[in-house]
């Protein structure tokens, strides 16, 4: 019952900062915030660039994004999209038993089975072969804490050997929302704990080689829960940002000693996340300043077609770079575009759907998960209920889209559904009016387009532009094999069927919770 009262608080605050003036979205953050913090965070986030309403021009230029983010220039034969979890997995091996000079992992969890004991004791084997030379690999694994540490066997007991074996090359760190530093984290039962916040960010870097994905560390995505994957070879100023942006995170979060391994319930309170905000500013300025002289370099190299713009979420600490890039995106093409847009958790903000539905004449295709596709299936407790939550969501979604547009409309809805599988994938992409045209944009990487994405975990993602025809093909094929598993258009009829009845305390559940999922 604590749990229950302290999340009804935070909505409570949630409430008043969504539908009442801005001074009421500062008082949310008093409530976690010292003054000097919470002005910080309302003048010194990435969200400088307002997003206006009706008036952002339509072009399919995306130039604007310059003054978003940070650019890196590469030749799009350097990108690969991997297709199946497996392959996934198997790339995951073999970039770490050839990495020289750094490993370097970011991710929710890391599971507990064989598969990922396995995965473990390859990077293992690797610091073996390389301890003797001049420049020994380090390994970096950064973790959110409360899901890490969840259980007796958890991700700290896996990694174990190496923090044993290594302690000078291996470093882990737990990060923990700053939401819960306080008395509330000590409240909230463990499982309840990640509702609030997490480090959601998935990266996994090998050298200069760059492998971003919406996964997890964990058996089912390696498996048969279907996500995105991209692997960018040969670039080390991309992979200094994610190297540098891990380290920037992990020093505002708990350090993992082997001491602590064993009694995971007890490992300290090592926690400095109310300054990570403040730090990410400073250390997206500083690469800045490192990068203009390169980015010169890249504009003038004619083999370049390819440009990819890292994008941060971090909305506990009034940090918004990603949504407000999306958000604008949504707005800016113009009439006969299309955006494919894919998400396991289909939650949309109101923003995005305001923007979706009133500022934006392109056309939409989303991709959600069928009920039977939710990795929430079967689940024991509330959270069994999260998949039919969601259908509640998408009906009254596709009931705003028929008012809208009509049921012929420019926006059609569509469940992936694959008989054993779970989907997970989550991205954007963007194909412009010519009948003929191939995707020249993708975001991919963490956020699923949701309140928890922009309001509560800490995300990233690449939206990548390019000209380079075989990448464009590559990706309208990565775009197409998800929508195969996609047979048939939603409708009226579907949400009509006995198996979409939503009971009456899932809704009143969804009004109350649904920023926590």
């Amino acid at each position: 019952m604590t749990a229950i009262f302290a999340m009804l608080n935070l909505r409570n605050y949630r409430f008043h900062a969504e539908f009442n003036c801005g001074i009421c979205v500062k008082m949310y953050f008093r409530t976690f915030f010292s003054q000097e913090k919470c002005e910080f965070l309302f003048k010194n986030s990435f969200n400088q660039n307002h997003v206006s309403g009706k008036n952002v021009p339509k072009s399919d230029s995306f130039e604007w994004l310059d003054s978003f983010a940070l650019k890196f220039g590469l030749k799009g034969e350097k990108v690969t999209i991997i297709h199946e979890p497996l392959q996934f997995y198997r790339t995951l091996l073999e970039k770490c038993k050839s990495a020289r000079r750094r490993i370097t992992l970011a991710s929710l969890y890391l599971g507990t089975g064989k598969l990922e004991q396995k995965l473990v004791e390859t990077i293992k084997e690797r610091l073996s072969e390389t301890s003797g030379n001049s420049e020994s690999l380090q390994v970096k694994v950064l973790l959110d804490y409360n899901r890490g540490l969840r259980g007796k066997e958890n991700s700290c007991t896996v990694l174990s050997p190496l923090l044993t074996q290594y302690p000078f090359l291996c470093q882990v760190a737990l990060y923990r929302t700053p939401v819960l530093n306080g008395y509330l984290g000590d409240l909230i039962p463990q499982r309840w704990n990640e509702v609030i916040g997490l480090q959601h960010m998935k990266i996994y870097l090998f050298d200069d080689s760059l492998l971003i994905s919406g996964a997890n560390l964990s058996n089912d995505y390696f498996t048969n829960r279907q996500d995105r994957y991209m692997l960018i070879e040969d670039c080390p100023h991309l992979a200094d940002f994610y190297d540098g942006l891990v380290s920037c995170v992990s020093s505002c979060s708990h350090i993992v000693k082997f001491s602590e391994v064993k009694n995971t319930g007890n490992s300290g309170r090592n926690f400095h996340s109310k300054s990570l905000g403040k730090k990410l500013l400073q250390y997206y300025k500083n690469y800045k300043l490192k990068r203009d002289g390169d980015y010169v370099k890249e504009k003038q190299d004619k083999d370049i077609d390819t440009w990819i713009y890292p994008l941060i979420e971090a909305g506990q600490l009034g940090v918004h770079q990603d949504s407000k890039v999306t958000e604008r995106l949504l707005k800016s093409v113009p009439s006969g575009s299309t955006f494919h847009l894919t998400t396991g958790y289909f939650n949309l903000t109101h923003q995005y759907t305001d923007a979706i539905l009133n500022h934006s004449v392109a056309n939409y295709q989303v991709l959600m998960a069928h009920p039977t596709a939710n990795g929430f299936l079967n689940a024991g407790g509330i959270a069994g209920a999260i998949p039919t939550a969601y259908t509640y969501i998408a009906r009254a979604f596709f009931s705003k889209v028929c008012e809208a547009c009509g049921n012929g409309g420019r926006i059609g809805l569509w469940e992936y559904c694959r008989n054993g599988w779970t989907f997970h994938a989550k991205g954007l992409w963007y194909t412009p009016s010519n009948s003929k045209a191939l995707p020249s944009l993708t975001l991919i990487g963490s956020p699923n387009f949701g309140y928890r994405s922009v309001e509560r975990d800490l995300e990233t993602q690449i939206a990548l532009v390019t000209h380079n025809k075989g990448l464009q093909q590559r990706l309208a094929e990565e775009r197409d094999r998800l929508y195969a598993n996609s047979p048939e258009q939603l409708s009226a009829i579907t949400f009509t069927q006995p198996e979409r009845a939503v009971p009456l305390w899932v809704k009143c559940f969804v009004w109350f919770f649904r920023s926590y999922f």
